[in-house]
């Protein structure tokens, strides 16, 4: 089994004498009718051997549990992933060639190269995941310690690197970056958390901590949230040219109602009240504008004098 696995596919089959060759590798005697005899228990076993026909019978499997184009996408997403590191997606694809024929597996060495995506250097990223996915499932809480960069590209922990213990929630993939929500209980709030700015993560003996599902919809709060966070969450009227609606749906959600104008369209969203959310407005220019509430273009005003200051010719 291994080696019509290892060998064959579709354009490569081995004959008879080259399965007993192969076999002679693991130091493994056979004959011809035992061949065919083994062939046919793997077949009622589930592998799906094909006898190809020439001058001398040959045999490949034709399908497998993964199919070539779907673990060229496995591949792709592995190798453009900014949270893997590129040690982790040598490794992740590594296994993954080991579930085709060595000829296929040729196939799976691509480079893929995505714009401004630049690969994480934490290395206990893949293992954070894991134990974060373990507690949300075992209702535990976490600790782990969270920490910034400085100028030196050196770790600097908050609170002094003491850790932080929360009940996780959910995690959510946004701008190509993984956020642990967690709930804490003695601010009753919700906190982000880079997961990738995470370290030292182990699930604790503590139980979670009990919240009430009614009051929080990941998808909606990830939609609100991030990529906009860091303020206090406000219900905001923004109208757009109409020749930003992809973005807009894109960064939204295709449910969010539309509100048609003559070349323009409004929404009405929950935002988070912050520089990111104004800084992603301004990128628009004149075909973007907040609309409500007034505090919110209050501070577009006073975003955009700061900026006009900073560049006025001297």
């Amino acid at each position: 089994m291994d080696i019509l696995l290892q060998r064959t596919d579709e354009e490569h089959a081995l004959s008879l004498q080259e399965i007993i060759n192969g076999l002679s590798d693991y130091d493994i005697k056979a004959e011809r009718k035992t061949i065919y005899s083994d062939i046919e228990l793997l077949r009622d076993y589930g592998l799906d051997i094909v006898t190809k026909r020439s001058r001398t019978f040959s045999y490949f499997v034709a399908s497998r549990q993964f199919e070539l184009p779907e673990l060229k996408l496995l591949v792709d997403a592995v190798q453009s992933s900014r949270f893997i590191t590129h040690k982790k997606s040598a490794e992740l694809i590594r296994k993954l060639s080991s579930l085709i024929s060595i000829h296929q597996a040729k196939q799976l060495k691509r480079q893929v190269f995505v714009a401004n995506r630049p690969k994480s250097v934490n290395e206990s990223v893949y293992y954070s995941i894991d134990a974060i996915h373990s507690a949300i499932n075992e209702r535990k809480k976490i600790s782990f310690k969270y920490f910034d960069y400085d100028l030196n590209k050196a770790r600097v922990y908050r609170k002094g690197g003491e850790c932080y213990i929360h009940t996780p929630v959910a995690m959510c993939w946004s701008d190509d970056k993984y956020y642990l929500i967690c709930y804490n209980e003695k601010y009753d709030n919700f906190n982000h958390y880079r997961v990738d700015r995470m370290s030292d993560v182990n699930v604790s003996t503590e139980k979670a901590d009990i919240i009430d599902k009614g009051r929080f919809n990941v998808a909606e709060h990830s939609k609100q949230v991030f990529g906009m966070y860091g303020g206090d969450e406000v219900k905001a009227t923004l109208r757009f040219d109409n020749s930003l609606i992809n973005t807009v749906l894109d960064r939204f959600g295709t449910d969010t109602p539309i509100y048609k104008r003559e070349n323009s369209f409004e929404i009405i969203v929950g935002i988070s009240e912050s520089p990111i959310f104004l800084s992603w407005m301004t990128q628009f220019g004149n075909r973007a504008e907040i609309i409500a509430p007034e505090r919110l273009r209050t501070s577009m005003s006073n975003l955009i004098d700061e900026l006009a200051k900073k560049y006025r010719l001297r």
